[in-house]
């Protein structure tokens, strides 16, 4: 029992002896949750005088348009919690600029001083993610508030070598992008790592205020796409950047500046450092959003595309209004107006339109240079490019294997003879075999336009009329008679041996 209690005591001894020995500008690092009531009671937020940011300006709540009743009661749930347990807490980001636009937010997120294991304490309901940036979510039901820590600067601190390791821990590239960011700091730190102006913009349940900390509001009134800081270093830390430009801008009809749209066709090249399934996200919420040709036409003329599908980008660059562009053109189109009346859409369609020509062209090398049968050219040639693309953007298997169906009966619906026809409706992917050659018929029209209304006649005539359809193709709809192999059998020669 005396052995047990001088290991404790030495144990207790060597705690005094390290927290006293901390210097005193570690303080400000430590976890709020020691001292909540100490961090709610912190005075208005303001830029700092080293900041790069504009002097903060406060908007009121009878000098902006946002309301609690447009809010998620879940968001609000997150907000007074957190503030109830002593910290500081926002709506932050995109919610806000959405609501100050009159949309409808697809998500909000809050943002707060409590460390992700200090949330997680708060909420029962809370699991912790992500290693670039530990996140906390909160999940009400099928909902997920996004809960972030204020996020500090990477490097540069006066006080960072004597910062806890768990606390201030971020890695830069040879490039300058930003692999590891789990770096907590102020509310006017976290405003400066924010991208965009009009993103920089928090709202608070303590007072209904909204703090503008980079002009934000000035840039939704002009309806321009500002970086914060120097557009350079901000695309170097996280090139995904450019994509999101591309995005606002279309997404809120809005302009690039000038000062962020210059650097992008010189830097997209630091695209290639993404992650592929990153590069796969960021390009299906661009193409999924009822803007996917808007998207396309600015990746386009930014020369994104050139990094993200080089095997389609090198065909349009030979042919910049060719039937590859007119393709993807009706593809985009047609996907954007399904969008808009609600009816289902997915990426395979879209990757199969963008792919097709890469695709075809691919074959017919294989078929002058190898001698190959169509069938045999066709399958190396969707293999190789699949391949190919997998090393920007990572397509699912589920969408990959969609594609192959796609572009595989694009043959096989020229083939109408006997019964081939009937068995191409069985086809669980005739329906979009079917789409997809209605769109090469208007992207290349002559024989194509032909065969896709005989189809689009076929599918929905009775029996007897698809028979008359059938018959009035004439040898075309016959099936050709099974040539006989002569297997004879090798003659025995009469010569004896010598």
């Amino acid at each position: 029992m005396l052995r047990r209690d001088i290991i404790i005591s030495r144990v207790l001894d060597f705690c005094r002896r390290t927290l006293s020995g901390k210097p005193q500008g570690d303080k400000k690092q430590q976890p709020a949750a020691t001292k909540p009531a100490a961090t709610a009671t912190a005075s208005v937020p303001k830029a700092t005088v080293s900041s790069i940011l504009p002097p903060l300006q406060v908007i009121t709540r009878d000098q902006h348009s946002v309301s609690r009743r447009d809010i998620s009661p879940s968001a609000l749930k997150v907000l007074y919690r957190l503030k109830d347990a002593g910290f500081e807490a926002y709506l932050v980001g995109g919610c806000i600029r959405d609501l100050l636009l009159g949309l409808k937010p697809k998500d909000f997120d809050v943002v707060t001083n409590a460390h992700p294991e200090q949330v997680k304490q708060v909420f029962r309901n809370c699991r912790l993610i992500g290693r670039r940036f530990r996140l906390a979510h909160v999940v009400f039901g099928r909902e997920i508030i996004e809960v972030a820590t204020f996020r500090g600067h990477h490097s540069g601190s006066e006080d960072e070598e004597s910062t806890a390791p768990k606390l201030k821990t971020a890695s830069l590239s040879d490039h300058g992008q930003i692999l590891r960011d789990n770096v907590y700091g102020s509310i006017e730190e976290d405003a400066e790592r924010r991208d965009f102006t009009i993103n920089a913009l928090y709202y608070s349940v303590k007072d209904f205020a909204i703090y503008d900390f980079a002009n934000g509001m000035r840039d939704i009134a002009a309806r321009r796409i500002e970086l914060i800081g120097d557009p350079e270093v901000r695309y170097r830390e996280d090139p995904v950047r450019m994509l999101r430009a591309v995005r606002f801008a279309t997404k809120l009809n809005m302009d690039i500046a000038p000062d962020a749209l210059t650097p992008i066709s010189q830097l997209a090249v630091l695209l290639k450092n993404i992650p592929a399934p990153r590069l796969f996200d960021e390009l299906v919420k661009m193409l999924m959003a009822g803007k996917a040709f808007d998207n396309f036409m600015l990746l386009r003329d930014t020369r994104i595309l050139k990094q993200l599908m080089p095997q389609l980008d090198k065909i349009l660059k030979q042919e910049p209004e060719g039937k590859a562009f007119q393709l993807v053109t009706h593809a985009l189109q047609d996907t954007d107006q399904r969008v808009a009346v609600d009816k289902p859409v997915t990426p395979a369609f879209i990757f199969a339109a963008m792919l097709w020509y890469p695709v075809e062209l691919r074959s017919q090398t294989l078929l002058i240079e190898s001698g190959l049968n169509d069938i045999d050219a066709l399958n190396i040639a969707m293999t190789e490019v699949l391949d190919d693309i997998q090393r920007t953007i990572a397509i699912p298997k589920r969408f990959s294997l969609t594609m192959r169906d796609i572009w595989a009966l694009q043959s096989r619906l020229t083939k109408r003879s006997g019964r081939r026809a009937f068995k191409m409706l069985e086809q669980t992917k005739f329906r979009g075999a079917f789409d997809f050659l209605q769109l090469r018929a208007q992207a290349e029209g002559g024989s194509l336009t032909e065969l896709a209304s005989w189809w689009q006649q076929f599918q929905f005539a009775d029996e007897a009329e698809k028979l008359e359809l059938i018959n009035s193709l004439g040898r075309e709809g016959q099936d050709r008679p099974k040539r006989r192999r002569n297997n004879y059998k090798r003659k025995r020669s009469s010569t004896p041996d010598a």
